[in-house]
């Protein structure tokens, strides 16, 4: 009877130590870091407005025949992600050198420094455009998720792949992992139940990955940027639209870029 009972109590400590190593392993603090990848070759023709006249059309291919002789065809670009528990913030990592955008494609741009707090659903992004520092507060945005049963392995992170909308119309993929139990990602990418970490937006010829994950909570309390010109998501694209109403007599898909400015 003894040894059973201590039989009993071993095998009780056992599971308990083997459940509390598993809990463990879930992350809900730590720091990520993401490099932002974009194919310019492939992006550069988006900004040509299908409408321009020939002229201004042969002016562009002049313009991209040159860009493509002197700059690389990917720029890449990086930005670190701290988060505990529900609140994140993303700010870029400044190159040395920074990149030269064809034409100002915000697509090319830093990211933007970003908090977000999940639990209330909100964001706070500090964001320059069209010369200017906008302060933008606004909720979280929502994308339609579906889960598939592809994986991948990211950095030993066992990640599960899905499929997303936004706005109903720019496709997504995603591969998240749950062992980081926040429901994040980069740039205002969220949602999964787990943390983003590769994007992918394949028309856009534009994707986000980890290349580092440091688990433990930030060095540095997570607070959001106040610095610029306070509106929402809709007011940024409205001034926006009107600034650049005048673009389009250049031959430059206004339309495009107002789509990138609302996706980023």
């Amino acid at each position: 009877m003894k040894k059973t009972l201590i039989t009993i109590i071993t095998i009780l400590l056992a599971g308990s130590s083997l459940f509390a190593q598993q809990t463990a392993r879930f992350i809900t603090s730590g720091t990520i870091d993401y490099q932002k990848r974009v194919n310019t070759y492939a992006v550069i023709p988006y900004q040509i407005d299908k409408d321009a006249d020939a002229r201004m059309k042969a002016q562009w291919q002049q313009q991209l025949d040159y860009y493509k002789r002197s700059l690389p065809q990917f720029a890449t670009f990086n930005s670190s992600l701290s988060f505990n528990n529900n609140k994140m913030l993303l700010i870029p990592i400044k190159p040395a050198t920074p990149y030269q955008s064809f034409q100002l494609n915000p697509i090319t741009a830093e990211s933007n420094t970003i908090y977000t707090d999940l639990t209330a659903g909100t964001i706070v992004m500090q964001k320059d455009a069209m010369g200017e520092q906008f302060l933008v507060k606004d909720k979280t945005r929502p994308i339609k998720w579906r889960i598939t049963d592809e994986t991948r392995d990211i950095l030993g992170y066992a990640c599960r792949r899905a499929n997303g909308l936004v706005n109903d119309s720019i496709y997504v993929v995603a591969f998240y992992t749950d062992k980081i139990r926040v429901s994040g990602g980069p740039e205002l990418f969220s949602g999964l139940p787990g943390m983003i970490l590769q994007l992918n937006i394949p028309h856009e010829n534009v994707s986000w990955t980890a290349t580092k994950i440091t688990e433990g909570a930030p060095a540095k309390p997570l607070t959001p940027p106040q610095k610029g010109k306070p509106t929402d998501t809709q007011g940024l694209i409205s001034i926006i639209k009107k600034g650049m109403a005048a673009y389009r007599a250049q031959g430059i898909n206004v339309d495009y870029y107002l789509k990138i400015l609302g996706l980023m």
